[in-house]
């Protein structure tokens, strides 16, 4: 039996060739190969791809009314650079942004100042300064309205102040006898018998409270000759308005986050000048 079974078995093998040849026809047979041309159509590319947008019901969007073209500024605020370019950067300097923050202290906070409304010629900045006085010592310069803190290689520190009636009264060469953190504030007597409403804040009754609003601000720095008070000082001042100008009264007035600044790096018995 098994002598006739490779006989059977070869004859067997063109048949099946052919049933598979057969099948193989009929699955092509029943696909299509033609292809389709109308994927290539414009208009049923847009009509397949066009967006859904939101269009709320009961609102014609043809009937809403489209904001009005704002006009382009012939001119713009940027801040400018010391080469005189803009690059387009913005309209605030993030420097004094950060110089003139909101500041809190102690128990006091003292407020931002509004600095885009300052001369930014009186705004603190580092600048060349020939001078034949040592590094740390203070000049003030009355005519100009500046105070400067002489760093090596002829550099200082420039601060804008105000100056009072006070502050135009004595001219020379002092040391900074005393300086003092959140001073209390005593007027002199004669203020006080030129103006009888600020009695209450004389020295005999102990003068007026630190705080934001005292007259002397954050900071005060008192000027000693020859081992004498001159009376005259550089302090913080509450009232921003007042630098680079002639106040009524007062000495050397600071914006209050400038005569912090410069107190950190002045010392007693540093030397002042005042021009």
């Amino acid at each position: 039996m098994c002598s006739n079974w490779f006989p059977m078995m070869a004859d067997l093998l063109p048949v099946s060739r052919h049933l598979l040849a057969a099948a193989a026809l009929a699955t092509l047979s029943a696909c299509s190969i033609i292809p389709d041309t109308g994927a290539t159509d414009p208009d049923r590319f847009v009509q397949e791809t066009s967006p859904i947008f939101y269009r709320p019901e009961g609102i014609d969007p043809q009937r809403v009314q489209r904001l009005p073209v704002q006009p382009v500024p012939k001119s713009r605020d940027l801040f400018r650079t010391q080469f005189h370019q803009t690059y387009g950067l913005p309209t605030f300097n993030p420097v004094h942004q950060a110089m003139y923050a909101q500041k809190s202290e102690d128990d006091f906070t003292l407020p931002a100042i509004p600095y885009k409304r300052i001369d930014p010629r009186f705004l603190r900045q580092e600048v060349d300064y020939k001078t034949n006085e040592r590094p740390g010592t203070i000049i003030v310069d009355t005519r100009e309205h500046f105070l400067y803190f002489i760093e090596p290689g002829g550099k200082a520190m420039r601060y804008g102040v105000g100056l009072g009636a006070a502050g135009y009264a004595w001219h020379g060469r002092g040391v900074i006898q005393w300086k003092q953190k959140w001073p209390r504030w005593t007027p002199p007597a004669e203020m006080v018998a030129r103006e009888p409403q600020m009695k209450p804040l004389s020295a005999e009754r102990g003068g007026m409270n630190p705080g934001p609003t005292n007259p002397l601000g954050a900071r005060a720095l008192y000027i000693f000759q020859n081992g004498k008070d001159t009376l005259y000082r550089v302090h913080g001042t509450p009232d921003w308005q007042s630098i680079g100008r002639a106040a009524s009264s007062g000495c050397v007035r600071m914006l209050n986050q400038d005569v912090m600044d410069l107190y950190s790096r002045v010392p007693v018995r540093t030397e002042i000048v005042v021009l």
